[in-house]
């Protein structure tokens, strides 16, 4: 993961926590990346995406992708509770059957929330929504078939500058959406899907 020069006026909560983030533990199935961040959600933001790449498959299929959006306001906005705000994005393809289960949602959710308790990040106002997306292609997409998607975006604030646990957290629930097992026990993963005819 490449590094971009902190800029210089940045309060010390900021550089604080891009060192604690530099920290950070990825999933070997995450290929992950600096890339830009969205310009006016705060005075100081970094931004990282990710692309699930198992090491163990030569194919071509799609597996997921998320992103993730480091925000640090030293004014605390009341809404965060908190200098500082994460906001993610992951998404991955499923079995369509699956994405018509009414209980994927309250799962796809309950995974996020298991991976931040699980590295221990600590963090208030989780907020989110989980969307599954169920596409019939047509025309020149009718060799696509039928598929399903599973879409997360959600954001909570860190309470402190120990940022690495978040960071791990947000790659183990990309790889997890994506069909992959869990680096801890104890939660079941969905197998990965696949656009089928």
């Amino acid at each position: 993961m490449t590094t971009t020069e902190v800029p210089p006026d940045a309060p010390a909560e900021f550089r604080d926590a891009l060192e604690q983030a530099a920290l950070a533990g990825f999933r070997s199935e995450l290929r992950v990346f600096e890339t830009a961040a969205p310009q006016g959600l705060a005075p100081f933001q970094k931004a990282w995406a990710a692309d699930v790449e198992p090491t163990s498959t030569t194919d071509d299929n799609e597996y997921g992708t998320g992103r993730l959006v480091f925000l640090c306001d030293p004014g605390r906005p009341e809404s965060w509770s908190s200098v500082y705000r994460m906001v993610v994005f992951a998404q991955a393809p499923i079995d369509q059957d699956m994405g018509a289960d009414q209980f994927l949602p309250d799962v796809a959710w309950s995974w996020l929330i298991d991976a931040l308790n699980t590295r221990g990040a600590e963090y208030v106002r989780s907020a989110g929504t989980t969307t599954t997306v169920l596409s019939t292609g047509f025309g020149d997409l009718a060799s696509e078939g039928a598929g399903a998607q599973v879409e997360v975006r959600a954001s909570w604030s860190p309470t402190s500058s120990a940022l690495s646990p978040h960071l791990e957290a947000w790659s183990e629930f990309v790889c997890m959406l994506a069909g992959f097992p869990p680096t801890p026990e104890g939660v079941s993963p969905l197998s990965p899907g696949r656009f089928q005819v």
